[in-house]
């Protein structure tokens, strides 16, 4: 069983929770203002402000629950993917929101077969190919999951650079919903793949770490978290 370091999802439960909350605060700080206006000033048109704000605020708590279970849904396919790293043997490493010049990247891995920079999704639509670009139930979603794979590897590489470490970082994309069509892909450089192949793909690869060089950097990897 492989080693997990830190908890899968976490960023994603602690940003939604600040996304969806804070229009709320403004609602609530809206409508304490505008009572303030109306009982202190006594100005008649106040009211309007405090109904407004009340406003405010059912239209921000309903945005709010809906951006907030987006990053839960995020979360969840995080922790569908955390498990199924959990079952590479126990020469990998899973590093959690691992954070490489602070961005948080959902999972890297490091084992015999090197490391791996892991964006995960985790959407409902059916994915496919088509062109080079990735389709979700046919059309293409609003940022690129290509590229943010691709930019998150890159950063990795980059942080574990600055550590000292200087090697290959994989980028992949793996879709913990099951729902990419196809055979497993590499597309502009990034491995895109469904949850149920991502074990076997990453402990297939040919080993090119020896156990000292994967120690080491595991160190590394461990004192900057």
């Amino acid at each position: 069983m492989a080693k997990i370091h830190g908890v899968a999802g976490e960023w994603a439960r602690i940003r939604g929770m600040a996304l969806g909350l804070w229009p709320l605060a403004i609602g609530i700080f809206s409508v304490g203002f505008s009572l303030a206006m109306w009982i202190v000033s006594a100005i008649a048109w106040a009211w309007v402000l405090v109904v407004a704000s009340l406003a405010l605020i059912a239209w921000s708590a309903l945005k709010g629950v809906r951006r907030i279970e987006r990053f839960y849904v995020g979360a969840r396919g995080e922790e569908r993917v955390s498990l199924i790293l959990r079952g590479l043997d126990e020469r990998f490493h899973v590093f959690n929101d691992f954070i490489a010049d602070g961005t948080h990247v959902d999972h890297v891995v490091a084992g015999p077969t090197g490391v791996f920079a892991i964006e995960t999704k985790f959407w409902n639509g059916m994915v496919s190919l088509q062109d080079g670009r990735i389709l979700v139930d046919g059309e293409p979603p609003t940022r690129s999951p290509l590229k943010q794979a691709q930019h998150e590897c890159n950063l990795v590489k980059t942080h574990l650079s600055k550590l000292g470490w200087n090697g290959i970082v994989t980028p992949v994309l793996v879709f913990a919903s099951n729902t990419f069509i196809g055979e497993n892909s590499v597309v502009q450089g990034v491995n895109v793949l469904n949850s149920v192949d991502l074990a076997n793909i990453i402990s297939s690869s040919r080993e090119i770490l020896s156990a000292a060089e994967l120690e080491r950097l595991v160190t590394i990897m461990e004192t900057s978290l």
